[in-house]
């Protein structure tokens, strides 16, 4: 096993963005009912994980940051640290600081009790970020898109099931319609009556979500008994559009447990239906305001997308660290 290094040559001080405590004590006399705040870290399977603070506790997080231990991004799909990362127990599960990322804080629409949640980054010290952080990554391949001159423009389209709680014989089942009583066994893709069928639910859903400022757009039924699709607006900033993924999965996976579901963003669920997807929409503008993936319009092929498309499977294997992890 490695012992993971510390490299501070891998940021700048545009990769340091720490919060001021002001944002805490406004958010906190605007929300007298808060009594606890949920702190976020987005681990490397997009897995939210964190603590839960009382109140009081929110601005010491703004002005010392909280301690969380570092094997959070050492660990797999099952939240088990995996140790030839060198994160885990060869370093006696140590912990960084992690501080709030300005501008997350909202409270959690879902809860039976006031709770409030805020994105955490976590950082080495107050000037350098953990480079093991998700976010912390995600800054450094934008400084290298802000080098070329261009800017990623990005949405997510999220696909899901709903499942009932009540398996079949310990393998997962599309939940009773509320509105007929009866199980479906089939669907029709783009259907508004599969929509209706869970109006309340997927409705409560962009209303949680666009309370806390997730840009949630269209719905639609999809392939197969249960399964949904729900689109975010796109977006020029990247980090943004990564960060309200990742949130509005936790909003559509809470909003379904108050209508006593579960849900699953599993690639494939059932070995007979479709499978979920999450669809990634990317574009490069130049700073004109063009797309430099368009084609062109003499028909002629687009290097830039040609080597953008090389570049992508070129990194395939080494990136099936991050698809594949298991």
């Amino acid at each position: 096993m490695m012992r993971y290094q510390s490299d501070k040559a891998l940021f700048t001080e545009e990769d340091v963005n720490l919060p001021s405590p002001e944002e805490a004590r406004q958010f906190l006399a605007e929300h007298p009912e808060i009594q606890y705040v949920d702190l976020l870290l987005t681990d490397m399977n997009g897995i939210i994980r964190g603590k839960r603070v009382e109140r009081n506790t929110l601005e010491k997080a703004f002005k010392t940051g909280i301690a969380l231990p570092i094997s959070i991004y050492g660990m797999n799909i099952k939240g088990t640290p995996v140790e030839e990362t060198g994160l885990g127990l060869e370093i006696g599960e140590s912990d960084a600081l992690c501080f709030p990322v300005p501008g997350t804080l909202s409270v959690e629409p879902w809860q039976k009790r006031p709770i409030a949640q805020l994105l955490m980054s976590m950082y080495e010290n107050r000037e350098t970020p953990f480079f093991a952080d998700p976010r912390m990554i995600l800054n450094r391949v934008l400084r290298q898109f802000k080098q070329l001159g261009v800017t990623p423009v990005s949405a997510f389209e999220l696909e899901f099931y709903l499942i009932d709680r009540e398996s079949d014989n310990g393998m997962p089942q599309p939940p009773v319609s509320p509105t007929t009583g009866k199980r479906p066994t089939n669907t029709q893709v783009y259907s508004l009556d599969d929509l209706d069928e869970h109006a309340d639910l997927l409705t409560d859903i962009v209303d949680m979500a666009k309370q806390q400022g997730l840009p949630a757009d269209t719905i639609i039924a999809e392939s197969a008994p249960g399964q949904f699709e729900i689109n975010l607006v796109h977006t020029d900033d990247a980090m943004a559009s990564c960060d309200n993924t990742v949130l509005l999965k936790r909003v559509i996976k809470q909003v379904a447990h108050a209508h006593q579901l579960d849900t699953t963003f599993m690639a494939k669920p059932y070995a007979d239906q479709a499978g979920n997807g999450m669809h990634v929409h990317l574009s490069l503008i130049d700073s004109e305001g063009n797309n430099v993936f368009a084609a062109s319009d003499n028909g002629e092929p687009n290097e830039t997308l040609r080597w953008a498309l090389g570049g992508m499977l070129s990194m395939l294997p080494e990136y099936m660290a991050i698809l594949c992890p298991m």
